[in-house]
Protein backbone atom coordinates (compact mmCIF):
# COMPACT_ATOMS: atom_id res chain seq x y z
CA UNK A 1 0.00 0.00 0.00
CA UNK A 2 1.60 3.27 -0.86
CA UNK A 3 2.17 6.17 1.85
CA UNK A 4 1.58 8.81 -0.59
CA UNK A 5 -1.63 8.55 -2.17
CA UNK A 6 0.31 10.36 -5.62
CA UNK A 7 3.14 7.55 -5.45
CA UNK A 8 1.01 5.25 -7.79
CA UNK A 9 -0.40 7.49 -9.99
CA UNK A 10 0.90 8.49 -13.61
CA UNK A 11 1.06 11.89 -14.94
CA UNK A 12 1.13 11.29 -19.23
CA UNK A 13 1.89 15.04 -20.16
CA UNK A 14 3.33 17.38 -16.70
CA UNK A 15 3.01 20.38 -19.08
CA UNK A 16 -0.01 22.70 -18.03
CA UNK A 17 -0.88 25.68 -19.47
CA UNK A 18 -1.56 29.31 -18.56
CA UNK A 19 -4.53 31.74 -18.97
CA UNK A 20 -3.47 35.07 -20.81
CA UNK A 21 -6.45 37.45 -20.01
CA UNK A 22 -6.38 40.50 -22.47
CA UNK A 23 -5.76 44.15 -20.89
CA UNK A 24 -8.21 46.47 -19.87
CA UNK A 25 -6.56 49.79 -20.04
CA UNK A 26 -8.64 52.83 -17.95
CA UNK A 27 -11.36 55.04 -20.35
CA UNK A 28 -12.80 57.77 -19.95
CA UNK A 29 -15.91 55.66 -20.90
CA UNK A 30 -15.41 53.37 -17.81
CA UNK A 31 -17.84 53.30 -14.62
CA UNK A 32 -16.66 53.77 -11.02
CA UNK A 33 -19.30 52.41 -8.71
CA UNK A 34 -18.65 51.74 -4.66
CA UNK A 35 -19.77 48.00 -3.90
CA UNK A 36 -22.90 47.50 -1.45
CA UNK A 37 -23.75 45.25 0.86
CA UNK A 38 -24.11 41.61 -0.73
CA UNK A 39 -22.49 42.60 -3.97
CA UNK A 40 -20.36 40.07 -5.88
CA UNK A 41 -18.59 40.11 -9.00
CA UNK A 42 -21.08 37.81 -11.08
CA UNK A 43 -24.18 40.04 -9.62
CA UNK A 44 -22.23 42.93 -11.13
CA UNK A 45 -21.10 41.34 -13.85
CA UNK A 46 -24.90 40.75 -14.89
CA UNK A 47 -26.59 43.69 -13.88
CA UNK A 48 -23.92 45.87 -15.91
CA UNK A 49 -22.68 43.02 -19.03
CA UNK A 50 -26.00 41.19 -18.82
CA UNK A 51 -24.06 37.68 -18.71
CA UNK A 52 -22.61 36.86 -15.31
CA UNK A 53 -19.72 35.09 -17.32
CA UNK A 54 -17.59 38.25 -17.13
CA UNK A 55 -17.11 38.61 -13.32
CA UNK A 56 -13.54 37.83 -14.41
CA UNK A 57 -12.87 40.63 -15.62
CA UNK A 58 -13.92 43.08 -12.92
CA UNK A 59 -11.88 40.54 -10.93
CA UNK A 60 -9.06 41.18 -12.48
CA UNK A 61 -9.24 44.59 -13.30
CA UNK A 62 -10.05 45.70 -9.56
CA UNK A 63 -8.09 42.79 -8.05
CA UNK A 64 -10.68 41.21 -6.73
CA UNK A 65 -12.03 37.74 -6.38
CA UNK A 66 -9.18 35.67 -4.98
CA UNK A 67 -11.00 32.43 -4.01
CA UNK A 68 -14.39 34.43 -3.95
CA UNK A 69 -16.77 35.75 -6.29
CA UNK A 70 -17.44 38.37 -2.55
CA UNK A 71 -17.19 42.16 -2.52
CA UNK A 72 -16.56 44.01 0.55
CA UNK A 73 -18.79 46.60 0.73
CA UNK A 74 -17.77 50.74 0.83
CA UNK A 75 -14.87 49.28 -2.12
CA UNK A 76 -14.64 51.66 -5.26
CA UNK A 77 -15.54 49.31 -8.12
CA UNK A 78 -14.57 50.02 -11.85
CA UNK A 79 -16.43 48.58 -14.53
CA UNK A 80 -14.56 48.72 -17.74
CA UNK A 81 -17.14 49.96 -20.96
CA UNK A 82 -17.97 49.07 -23.30
CA UNK A 83 -16.51 45.32 -23.72
CA UNK A 84 -14.21 44.93 -26.36
CA UNK A 85 -14.99 41.56 -28.58
CA UNK A 86 -13.43 39.13 -26.39
CA UNK A 87 -13.13 36.70 -28.78
CA UNK A 88 -10.55 38.67 -30.48
CA UNK A 89 -8.42 39.89 -27.48
CA UNK A 90 -7.84 36.07 -26.83
CA UNK A 91 -6.65 35.65 -30.29
CA UNK A 92 -4.46 38.89 -30.22
CA UNK A 93 -3.10 37.24 -26.56
CA UNK A 94 -2.54 33.79 -28.46
CA UNK A 95 -0.23 35.66 -31.46
CA UNK A 96 1.56 37.76 -28.96
CA UNK A 97 2.69 34.84 -27.09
Amino acid sequence: MPLNRYQESKIEDARYKTAHYPEFPKKQTDLYIISREQDRLDLLSNEFYEDPRYWWILAKVNNLGKGTLDVPMGVQIRIPMPLPNLDLAFIEVEKNK
